[in-house]
């Protein structure tokens, strides 16, 4: 039987308004100025605002502290000249037309050209075609140096490459071949490129390193045959099984541990070092802190004035049979713009809200470095802003502030804190930081256990057990006392 019910219920729905600002504030400065050319591109009612207007209309000095919104209701002036317009210019627009001109003169940005650099693999393929290799050898060749990862290491079997071959591209290759192909490219720039495994690509450098015969022979035999007492740092082990003593030892593991460990390591990527750019700049006048954005090349917006004027019905000879569609059209662009707009200024002040109660609440950090970093969690901001948690997570991820004590991302000043022995919070941070200067000065012959270095802290006055020492040596990077050993 059919029975109908009736039920009360709540739903957060977000407007599309909001859901634009949510994306945008997510955004770091250099990603949302690609998207608002993005932006600009696809909607022919927003243009972009030229510095010198934006020079005559607000005062330089004050420009970097306010956020001053150019709206979509301070349009310009009718112009001119009149045009006639159909349906098929706006919906079929060339986007060349509405493109911003970025290149001019007086604003244009200086920069110093840097030449194109070639990344690894194509540094590997260059290489790799100075061989005299058939086309089923060189196909061999790509699929390995495409096979190699950012370390520089081969992450696919070469039995798995010739399997996919075969199967594939039905070119079948002995695996004898496959192997001696393999070392030659083992042996390009950089050297140990392409190993399988560290044990191997420390080998392939050692045999290219121009050292007594001897000495060579002995760091062969350690990396062959006590790899794994090197590994775990067992060096009486080694001594007694090499019959050395304690002085050759050294000698042998110093040269080892100047060999490359990873040889891709930072050059398998197109991209170069990306330098930071903060969202955020804090500068202390006058004894107060001061907190502004650094968005001079973000650029600044309003909608086409033209456009205005044709909802305004200012224009005389849009064709009458599409005018209603035109009209529409136009109408959507322009609230299109007005939200992006609108969501781009309201980004501003929630960043530079958050960024100001960050700055009162860590002045010390600002005012006497790092040490001085306090606990605090999203939720001391979130509530005397009245902002939701979330907003708070979108703020400070992938955004950056420079002050006068470093850059930092916004999320560094967040940690949960520790009691200390007076009753007072610590930051976990500056825990760490602690734990860190204790290790650098260990005895590197006898490093200091997790429950050695507790029972320093816990002398200090800061109660921590031996497991959240473990845990943050872990996140530090620091490898246990005994692989910290040192002859």
């Amino acid at each position: 039987m059919l029975q109908l019910n009736q039920k009360l219920s709540q739903q957060l729905q977000l407007l599309p308004q909001q859901i634009l600002y949510q994306k945008l504030l997510q955004l770091n400065n250099l990603s949302l100025e690609q998207r608002i050319k993005e932006e600009l591109d696809l909607n022919p009612v927003l243009e972009e605002v030229q510095i010198d207007e934006v020079i005559q209309n607000q005062d330089e000095g004050q420009a970097a502290a306010e956020i001053e919104s150019l709206s979509a209701d301070d349009l310009g002036k009718e112009t001119e000249e009149i045009e006639t317009f159909t349906i098929e210019d706006f919906m079929n627009d060339n986007p060349e037309a509405f493109t911003p001109d970025y290149q001019n003169e007086e604003n244009e940005v200086s920069e110093i050209p840097t030449p194109a650099k070639q990344d690894l693999s194509e540094q590997l393929m260059s290489q790799l075609r100075l061989l005299n290799l058939s086309p089923e050898m060189f196909r061999l060749g790509e699929e390995i140096i495409g096979n190699i990862d950012e370390d520089g290491y081969l992450i696919v079997s070469l039995e798995e490459i010739l399997k996919d071959l075969e199967l594939f591209e039905h070119i079948k290759i002995p695996y004898e071949k496959a192997e001696n192909l393999l070392k030659q490219i083992q042996h390009f720039e950089p050297l140990g490129i392409a190993s399988r495994n560290l044990q191997e690509c420390l080998l392939i450098q050692l045999e290219e390193k121009d050292i007594n015969p001897k000495t060579k022979n002995i760091a062969r035999k350690i990396l062959t045959d006590y790899f794994d007492d090197f590994t775990s740092k067992r060096y009486e082990a080694l001594e007694n099984k090499l019959k050395i003593n304690r002085d050759e030892l050294k000698e042998i593991i110093n040269i080892i541990q100047h060999l490359n460990p990873k040889p891709g390591e930072g050059t398998l990527s197109n991209t170069d070092f990306q330098q930071i750019t903060p969202d955020l700049i804090v500068e202390k006048i006058d004894n107060k802190f001061v907190v502004y954005l650094n968005d001079r090349n973000i650029p600044q917006l309003r909608i086409n004035p033209e456009y205005e004027m044709i909802i305004k019905k200012k224009y005389k000879k849009i064709k009458s049979g599409d005018e209603k569609e035109i009209k529409k059209f136009i109408k959507e662009k322009i609230d299109a713009a007005k939200w992006f707009i609108d969501a781009i200024n309201q980004r501003k002040i929630t960043l530079l809200r958050v960024m100001n109660l960050i700055v009162e609440k860590q002045r010390d950090f600002f005012e006497y470095g790092e040490k001085n970093l306090k606990p605090m969690i999203y939720k001391d901001i979130a509530e005397p802003l009245n902002l939701d948690i979330s907003t708070i997570s979108r703020v400070v991820n992938g955004k950056y502030v420079q002050s006068p004590v470093g850059i930092h991302e916004l999320k560094y000043f967040f940690s949960e804190g520790l009691e200390t022995e007076n009753g007072e919070a610590i930051s976990n941070k500056n825990v760490k930081i602690r734990i860190k200067e204790i290790i650098e000065s260990e005895d590197k012959n006898k490093p200091l256990s997790d429950d050695e270095i507790a029972k320093i802290l816990n002398q200090e006055g800061i109660k921590i057990a031996r497991r959240t020492v473990a845990k943050y040596r872990e996140q530090l990077g620091i490898p246990v006392a005994k692989l910290r050993r040192e002859i």
